[in-house]
C-alpha cells in the first residue's frame, strides 16, 4: 500500500523537517534550569523547566536521520536540516566527517575530474529531456552539440573550472594550470554551481523561462552553518605523547579542506584540544570570507582594473571565498597553543595593523637608504582598514598567550559586536577607550572576568561614558581571591549611580564578585532592577546578609539565582570566626526563610488567594565548606554539585512549570511553582542530581561564567514566501544566548564546573 505522504510536494516535506529542527531550539527567554534529557516529553517552546521547552540535540538528530531513511523525497527534505549543526565529538568521527565532506586527501584531482564529467553528463541529459516538451528529437548529434556548448562555456575566459577537469585524464594536454600546487582546485560546491549556471545560460538562450533541474550534489558541506569542537577529546585513547604530537587527528590541512566545502558557515567554535590546527591558512579561511576576501595589496577603490589571473592559486582562493558567507559567531575559548598564537599574530600584522612610512624608523641607515622593493603607488594600492561587520558574537575567553597589541587590534576590527567575552585575557585600558569611541557597537552581553591588566578607572569610564555600553543587559565583572576586582569603592558607587546600563533597570544578569560593594550602595545608590534574574555577589567578605536580603526584597525581587561564595561575615568570611553550625543557621534565618517562603497568614474564612514569597530566589551558590555543613539540606532544599568544584543550594520544590491553555488563541504559559509535591517529575530530577554528588555532565549548574556565543538561538529570522497555495517557512539560524545560555562539553565545564 502506497502511503499518501509520498505524494506530498517537496516544499511541504521541507516544512515538516523545519518544524522538527525548530523543536530543538531553546526559547528566547531561558528557564535558567538544566534540560531534562527525555524524548518522551513534548517540547513546549516556552521558558519552562518541566516539560522541557525544547528537545535535546540527540533527539533532533535521530529524528531527522530516521526521516532520511524513508525514501529519496524525505532524504532531500531532511538532509539540509540534519547537517545544519555539526559537533565534532570523537577523533574517528572527525575523520569520517572529512571523508564525507572533503572526499579525503587522496586522488583529489582525479575524483574532481570524474565529478565534473558525471555532473556535466547528468545536466546534459536533464536539459535534453526538457527539450522533448517542445517536440525536439533527442539525437546523438544534438546531445554532442549541447555537451560541446557546455564545455565551451565552462572553459571560457571567465570560467571557474580548470581545463584539466573538463577532459578525461587520458586526453589531457599539458597546461600551465596543471603545474599548480595540490588541493588548489575549486571547491565541490563551486564546481556544481558553475555547471548549473552554464546549463541555465545555454538552455535559456534557446528557450527563455524554461526550468532546468539543478545537478544533484551528494556532499553535505553546503548545508552546514555551525561547526564546533566543543565535545572533541583525545583523552583515554591510550596514545603516547609522541603519537599525539606526530599523528594528530585535527590537522590544519584537514580543517582547511573541510572549511573550503562550507560556503554557508556562520558559526565556528574551537577548543584547546585542537587549537594546534588553527594555522595561518585556517585563520584566513575563517575571517576572509565574503566581501572580505579581496586580499591585501589589491585596489579597493576602483582606481585600477583588477584582472583575474587563473594561474594564481591565491587569486583562486580569494575568488572562492568571495562567494562564501561571512561568519556571525566565533568562539576561541581556551586556545593557547603556539601554532594558534603565531597564526593569529601573523594574521593581525598582515591584515589589520597598518604599516606607515614611519614604522621602519628603527632600521639602520643603510637599510633606510635602499629603495624598498615593496613600495606601491599610493594612488593605486591604498586600502581601507580591514573590518568584519558581519561578526556579532566573539568569545576569546582564556586566550592568555596573545599579546595585548594583537588582541586589541583584533577586537577593534569588529564594528558590529553584540556579545563579547574577553575574560582571562591581557586586554588593556586602551582597548576600552577605543571601544568607547565606536558609534556602531551596541553590546548586549559583556564579560570582563579576571582581566587583571584593566584598571578600575578604565572600567568605570567605559561603563559610564561609552555609548556602546548603554544597551548592556548581561554584565560580568567577576573576580576572586586570586584575581580580585580592580574597582575601588568610589568607582563602584559611580557605576551604580551613573552607568546607563545600571540606571535602565533592564539588566538580567549581573556578576560583581570581589567588587567593593557596600550596604549603602545596594540600598541607597543602586537603582531598582526588576528584570534581574541572576546575581553574583561572591568574594565580598564584608557585605552583610541583611543588606543582600533587603536589596532583593525591595529592588530585585525577581532574582532566581544568587551566588554567595566566600561572602558575608555571618557566613564566616569576616574578621570574626563563625562556626559552620551558626553559618547555616544565619543562611536559613536571613536568606532562605524570609525570601523564599510565603509569609504567614491566618484567616477564619477560606481564601482562594495564596500568598507568594516576597522574591523568586530558589538557588544559592555557596562555597564547598559551607555546603558540607548543610549536610542533606532542610525540607525541600538540597545540595547540587557540578562536575567540578562549584555547588548550589537549590529548592527542589520550585521550578517553571508549563500550563497549557484550552483556548485556541492561547499557546500556554509558564508559572513559577514553589510547592511542587513529592513525586513530581521536576522535583525528582533535581533530587536525582543532588544524589549524584557531582557525577553529572558538564552542563549541570546555574549562573554561568562563560558567555555562550555560538549555540543555536530561537530568535531566528523567519522568511515566508508563497509556493502554490501554502506558506513555507525558512529558518535562518542565528546564534548567541550570552551569559544566560546553557552549554555542555568543554564550554559547559568552563561555564558551570570550574571554580576559578
Amino acid at each position: 500500500m502506497i502511503s499518501a505522504v509520498q505524494h506530498f510536494p517537496p516544499e511541504l516535506l521541507s516544512l515538516i523537517c523545519a518544524h522538527v529542527y525548530a523543536a530543538g531550539l531553546p526559547p528566547k527567554v531561558s528557564s535558567l534550569d538544566p534540560l531534562i534529557t527525555s524524548s518522551d516529553l513534548v517540547p513546549t517552546a516556552l521558558p519552562s523547566s518541566y516539560p522541557p521547552s525544547y528537545w535535546p540535540d540527540c533527539t533532533i538528530r535521530q529524528t531527522l536521520h530516521n526521516l532520511c531513511l524513508v525514501n529519496n523525497a524525505w532524504d532531500e527534505a531532511a538532509k539540509p536540516w540534519l547537517w545544519q549543526k555539526v559537533e565534532v565529538r570523537l577523533p574517528h568521527d572527525w575523520l569520517s566527517l572529512v571523508e564525507e565532506i572533503a572526499s579525503g586527501d587522496e586522488d583529489e584531482e582525479l575524483d574532481e575530474a570524474l565529478l565534473v564529467d558525471q555532473t556535466i553528463q547528468e545536466a546534459t541529459n536533464a536539459a535534453l529531456a526538457t527539450r522533448n516538451i517542445f517536440g525536439e528529437q533527442c539525437q546523438a548529434d544534438l546531445a554532442k552539440e549541447l555537451h560541446e556548448r557546455l564545455i565551451a562555456t565552462l572553459s571560457g575566459p571567465d570560467g571557474s573550472i580548470p581545463p584539466e577537469l573538463l577532459s578525461p585524464p587520458a586526453t589531457r594536454d599539458p597546461s600551465p594550470r596543471r603545474l599548480r600546487a595540490k588541493s588548489k582546485s575549486p571547491a565541490r560546491w563551486k564546481l556544481m554551481r558553475s555547471i548549473s549556471d552554464a546549463v541555465q545560460n545555454v538552455m535559456l538562450q534557446d528557450h527563455p523561462g524554461l526550468y532546468i533541474p539543478v545537478p544533484h550534489d551528494p556532499r553535505p558541506g553546503r548545508f552546514i552553518r555551525h561547526l564546533d569542537f566543543n565535545h572533541f577529546r583525545t583523552i583515554g585513547m591510550r596514545r603516547s605523547v609522541e603519537e599525539g604530537f606526530t599523528n594528530r587527528f585535527v590537522t590544519g590541512d584537514r580543517l582547511q579542506a573541510v572549511l573550503k566545502e562550507m560556503p554557508n558557515l556562520s558559526a565556528f567554535g574551537a577548543t584547546e584540544y585542537m587549537d594546534g590546527a588553527l594555522n595561518f591558512s585556517v585563520i584566513q579561511e575563517l575571517f576572509l570570507r565574503g566581501s572580505l576576501s579581496r586580499g591585501r595589496g589589491r585596489p579597493s577603490r576602483g582606481r585600477d582594473v583588477v584582472v583575474h589571473d587563473p594561474t594564481n592559486p591565491e587569486e583562486e582562493d580569494r575568488e572562492r571565498r568571495r562567494e562564501c558567507k561571512e561568519l556571525e559567531a566565533l568562539d576561541l575559548t581556551g586556545c593557547v597553543s603556539a601554532v594558534f598564537v603565531k597564526a593569529l599574530t601573523d594574521f593581525v600584522n598582515t591584515h589589520l595593523i597598518q604599516n606607515t612610512a614611519d614604522s621602519d624608523s628603527g632600521e639602520s641607515d643603510d637599510e633606510g637608504s635602499r629603495p624598498r622593493s615593496r613600495g606601491r603607488p599610493r594612488n593605486s594600492m591604498e586600502e581601507d582598514p580591514l573590518v568584519f561587520p558581519s561578526l556579532r558574537r566573539l568569545g576569546l575567553r582564556g586566550v592568555k598567550s596573545v599579546q595585548p597589541q594583537i588582541l586589541n587590534a583584533l577586537a577593534l576590527a569588529f564594528p558590529s559586536l553584540t556579545h563579547l567575552d574577553l575574560s582571562c585575557t591581557r586586554i588593556t585600558p586602551d582597548l576600552l577607550t577605543a571601544f568607547g569611541s565606536s558609534q556602531t557597537i551596541h553590546l548586549q552581553s559583556l564579560a570582563l572576568e579576571r582581566c587583571n591588566w584593566l584598571t578600575g578607572e578604565s572600567i568605570r569610564e567605559f561603563l559610564i561614558d561609552s555609548p556602546c555600553t548603554h544597551t548592556i543587559r548581561e554584565l560580568s565583572l567577576y573576580g576572586d581571591g586570586t584575581f580580585p576586582s580592580s574597582l575601588s569603592e568610589d568607582d563602584m558607587r559611580d557605576i551604580f549611580a551613573c552607568a546607563p546600563c545600571f540606571r535602565s533597570g533592564e539588566m538580567t544578569y549581573l556578576d560583581l564578585s570581589s567588587s567593593p560593594v557596600t550596604r549603602q550602595m545596594l540600598l541607597e545608590v543602586a537603582t531598582a532592577q526588576p528584570s534581574l534574574r541572576s546575581l553574583g555577589l561572591s568574594h565580598i567578605r564584608n557585605l552583610e546578609l541583611s543588606a543582600i536580603a533587603q536589596f532583593l526584597r525591595t529592588k530585585a525581587p525577581y532574582v532566581e539565582i544568587l551566588t554567595l561564595v566566600n561572602t558575608s561575615p555571618e557566613l564566616g568570611y569576616g574578621n570574626d570566626h563563625v562556626s559552620a553550625r551558626h553559618a547555616t543557621i544565619a543562611l536559613h534565618a536571613q536568606i532562605i526563610r524570609p525570601l523564599c517562603t510565603p509569609p504567614f497568614t491566618f484567616s477564619l474564612t477560606t481564601s482562594t488567594v495564596k500568598a507568594e514569597p516576597p522574591t523568586r530566589l530558589r538557588v544559592v551558590e555557596l562555597a564547598p565548606p559551607l555546603l558540607a555543613g548543610l549536610g542533606m539540606g532542610a525540607d525541600s532544599w538540597r545540595i547540587v554539585k557540578s562536575k567540578g568544584g562549584r555547588g548550589w543550594y537549590a529548592d527542589t520544590a520550585s521550578g517553571w512549570i508549563a500550563e497549557l491553555c484550552e483556548a485556541e488563541d492561547c499557546d500556554g504559559k509558564t508559572v513559577l511553582r514553589r510547592d511542587l509535591p513529592r513525586g513530581h517529575p521536576w522535583r525528582n530530577e533535581l533530587e536525582r542530581l543532588a544524589d549524584a554528588n557531582g557525577n553529572v555532565n558538564s552542563g549541570i549548574g546555574w549562573h554561568a561564567r562563560k558567555m555562550e556565543v555560538s549555540l543555536i538561538d530561537s530568535s531566528f529570522g523567519v522568511k515566508m514566501w508563497r509556493i502554490i497555495d501554502f506558506t513555507v517557512i525558512y529558518l535562518q539560524v542565528l546564534h548567541g544566548y550570552g551569559l544566560l545560555g546553557r552549554e555542555s562539553g568543554l564550554y559547559g565545564a568552563v561555564a558551570f564546573a570550574y571554580q576559578g
